[in-house]
Formats: C-alpha cells, structure tokens, sequence
C-alpha cells in the first residue's frame, strides 16, 4: 500500500486559498513523510485540474492507492484534515 496523497488545488487570486494553504503547509509539517502533499495551482495546471474535475477552488482531493477517497470544496479545518488522513497511513 502507498502513502495517502493530499491534492491541494488553488488559484494564486483565490481569497479563501490563502486561508487553505497555511492549514495545508502546518499539517505537511506535522504528518512530515506520511502523507504526500501536493500543491496544485489550477491556472498552470490545468490538465490536472481537468482531470479532477476542478470547479470549486479551494478543492482537497485525498487519494489512496490511486483512488478518491476524500474530496473537499471550500476551505477545510486542520483537525478535519487530519481526522481523515490518519486512518490512511
């Protein structure tokens, strides 16, 4: 089994992505190589955001073993975060 990923897409003009990404950047900090973080600015990326079908950003998507498991509009709490990452491990 492989580490769960963490897919943050964001827009650099987006308000409540500046609010995600510290939330995002502490907890990379605190679950260290557990979890990979993936930062992804939809306005570079946008086959990736295509292919997530990207609408809403700030938009978490957790994967495992290559599967959706978790997928989060809007901003989303640190504790939140972590309550769904830790049963991935």
């Amino acid at each position: 089994m492989t580490k769960p990923v963490l897919y943050d897409f964001f827009a650099t003009w987006c308000s409540p992505c500046r609010i995600q990404s510290p939330i995002v950047h502490s907890l990379a900090e605190k679950l260290g190589d557990k979890v990979d973080v993936q930062l992804v600015d939809v306005d570079e990326k946008g086959d990736l955001a295509s292919k997530y079908s990207i609408s809403v950003v700030p938009t978490l998507i957790i994967e495992k073993d290559g599967k959706v498991i978790h997928r989060l509009e809007g901003v989303t709490d640190a504790a939140t975060l972590e309550s769904l990452l830790i049963p991935l491990y």
